[in-house]
């Protein structure tokens, strides 16, 4: 089958056109085949992973995420383009619907999402996160989720999010300096507004209202936080169960895999009392985090993105 062609990032006749425009992104839709894809490598503890869109507007430098763009001009443009999946809702309803049929007394494990984030600020209009809640929600047992996002949008889902019995939210938080957001992740949301986020789910879901989800602080790729910031991060971190941390995927040159992009070895120069340290930084970060953090989980890569 040939492969569709972006209005914007073609030289020959477009397949797929512009629908919108959000802020300062152009806004595509397809029909998807398929949407849970089988879990493996990083994340194989799942059964799959569930992706509503096919690029994101947060457009993090670091992303390895922007390997598995449709071309390399979408993909060296990463940030500036969504695909949104129109019928995504259906084809997890057919999904779903099988995988019952065929596993009665066993629920799926979902991780949502590997390749995007689920809450970036289109799902604000469209909505189709919530919509996928909705449909998981119609099978019980529900599946297990674990959420990943660095959006408070997702407290817009507390209604539905308290109703799982298996849920885990991990809100990403590189770094505990606004400025180093700035420079590696300049669209996304601030600090506090995503430590804001993971309070307002601490203090509205209760058991008499629903299930208490399980909550990770992802620190990943681990980034630099100022000195003069590191003490009032590290007890902002006391609002979860988990903490993970994990370094910079290897950068690589071939498309679709899971690498860290060269535009952010440019950023990390402005930060040489932290990188120049070779491995000594994350170290003595994640020492910081084990003596300072008692009774919370700090987990390493792998090993910190699964549910339990």
């Amino acid at each position: 089958m040939a492969k569709s062609r972006y209005e914007g990032y073609c030289i020959n006749t477009p397949t797929k056109f512009v629908k919108e425009r959000f802020d300062d992104i152009n806004v595509y839709t397809q029909n998807a085949k398929s949407l849970l894809t089988k879990a493996s490598g990083f994340i194989a503890a799942y059964d799959f992973t569930l992706n509503p869109y096919r690029g994101c507007q947060y457009g993090c430098s670091y992303c390895y995420a922007a390997a598995f763009s449709p071309n390399s001009r979408m993909r060296q443009d990463w940030g500036k383009w969504v695909i949104i999946k129109e019928n995504a809702a259906e084809i997890l309803d057919k999904e779903l619907k099988k995988w019952y049929e065929k596993n009665p007394h066993r629920y799926p494990k979902i991780y949502m999402s590997s390749v995007t984030d689920p809450y970036q600020p289109i799902e604000s209009k469209h909505q189709l996160t919530r919509r996928l809640l909705e449909v998981m929600l119609d099978y019980y047992p529900t599946p297990t989720l674990v959420i990943q996002t660095r959006s408070p949008i997702i407290t817009r889902d507390i209604d539905y999010l308290q109703r799982f019995q298996r849920l885990r939210i991990n809100m990403s938080i590189p770094t505990g300096s606004e400025i180093v957001r700035k420079d590696f992740e300049p669209r996304s949301p601030s600090i506090k507004a995503r430590l804001n986020a993971i309070a307002k789910f601490k203090n509205s879901i209760e058991d008499t209202k629903g299930f208490i989800p399980k909550t990770s602080i992802t620190i990943t790729p681990l980034l630099p936080t100022l000195p003069d910031d590191e003490a009032s991060f590290l007890e902002k971190l006391k609002i979860v169960d988990r903490i993970v941390i994990q370094d910079f995927h290897p950068s690589q040159n071939r498309s679709l895999v899971a690498s860290t992009r060269k535009e952010t070895e440019a950023i990390k120069r402005k930060y040489p009392w932290w990188y120049g340290k070779g491995e000594l930084s994350y170290i003595q970060f994640k020492q910081k985090l084990i003596n300072q953090l008692p009774g919370i989980e700090i987990k390493e890569g792998q090993d910190g993105f699964g549910y339990d």
